[in-house]
């Protein structure tokens, strides 16, 4: 399973440093893997009884290719075609022969839906901890450093940056604070021939995206969080400081009780073992961080399933307590460049495939 939030974090990611150039074709491939975390944890203790529990931690490979106004990600499983000119997404499940299309007004109105729907629970105090949630004030925070650290990936040389993203909660009854964070690990590569295909690409489709929802509820839901417009546009003047090309990520997601960003991968490896199951009294310290992301829509208590800290951090904290929590790990790379022309069937259904309609939810924030 594959999920449309990460997917938009990498159009983020080369749209802030897209430039233009004229139409050509461009491959590469791209190895996905969880590495760590307790979602992959939990996942590990599942997997005795759901293959797919079994999958999480296994790297998934993609090929990549761009020609002109269409994008085809080629796994293992699944292949997703975008097409600008045409203004759809297809997806196509390779085992069952099937396909989806979704053209982006559709994507548009399911966002629409679901934001509405959200509206609606969070009136009626359907969503679970709403009226917690109301009681919060939210602040965001980004950061792009750059360490200064380099590394031959993929045949160059590249370059450290750390991207940090924080939502910051305070009760405003307890005065209790907990964040809910990503830190983005990037190594980015100062040039790679043909590379501005897939730059220029993502750029066209955010662009093209950003006029499907402009005035949507989505859109509307997003500015009624308060900080939230003051957040972007921080996240935007922040991510114009990378340069390069992000040939190796290591996002992780998260909360932390002290301020502070979760740690890059670099600064602090997770421990081979896998984050150790809470006490109580780490599962308490959660529930502050909890409260942001019922108000945003997060992923909630299970951010209090996180890794114990470090010997050296107990000067910072009560004994006991952990001040931060990685819920998941993921690493991203690239590789194997080639500016050689792509077969334009690539970008078609093949024959014999068979067209379904989309299952509710299908394309909002998850791939079947």
């Amino acid at each position: 399973m594959k999920n449309y939030g990460c997917r938009w974090w990498m159009v983020l990611v080369v749209w802030a440093v897209a430039s233009t150039s004229c139409y050509g074709d461009f491959t590469y491939q791209e190895t996905t893997q969880v590495t760590g975390g307790s979602m992959l944890a939990m996942m590990k203790m599942a997997g005795a009884f759901s293959k797919s529990a079994r999958q999480v931690g296994e790297p998934m490979v993609s090929t990549v290719m761009v020609k002109g106004n269409r994008m085809v990600r080629v796994g293992k499983y699944q292949t997703e075609i975008v097409d600008l000119d045409r203004g759809t997404i297809t997806q196509i499940d390779i085992a069952k022969r099937q396909y989806t299309v979704m053209t982006f007004e559709e994507m548009r109105q399911r966002i629409d839906a679901a934001a509405a729907k959200a509206k609606e629970q969070q009136k009626a105090g359907q969503q679970p901890g709403s009226d917690k949630a109301q009681n919060v004030d939210v602040t965001y925070r980004v950061q792009v450093r750059s360490t200064g650290a380099t590394k031959d990936l993929s045949g160059t040389s590249a370059n450290e940056s750390i991207l940090s993203m924080m939502a910051n909660g305070t009760d405003k009854t307890t005065g209790q604070q907990g964040s809910l964070a990503i830190t983005n690990d990037m190594w980015l590569a100062s040039d790679i021939a043909g590379y501005a295909e897939v730059r220029d690409f993502y750029k066209r489709y955010a662009e093209k995206m950003g006029m499907v929802l402009s005035g949507s509820n989505y859109s509307s839901m997003l500015a009624s969080q308060p900080g939230a417009s003051q957040g972007m546009a921080e996240l935007v003047k922040e991510m114009s400081k990378l340069k390069g090309i992000p040939v190796l990520q290591v996002m992780r997601m998260g909360t932390t009780t002290n301020g502070q960003p979760l740690p890059a991968a670099s600064e602090a490896p997770l421990p081979a073992e896998g984050p150790a199951m809470p006490s109580a009294g780490e599962v308490a310290q959660q529930s502050a961080a909890s409260a942001i992301a019922s108000k945003l829509g997060g992923f909630g208590g299970l951010g209090g399933f996180g890794r114990k800290k470090k010997p050296e951090a107990a000067a910072s904290a009560p004994s006991g307590e952990a001040t931060t929590a990685v819920l998941m790990e993921t690493k991203t790379e690239m590789s194997g460049f080639s500016e050689a022309a792509v077969d334009a069937g690539r970008f078609e259904v093949p024959a014999g495939y068979q067209q379904v309609a989309m299952a509710v939810g299908q394309g909002i924030g998850k791939r079947e």
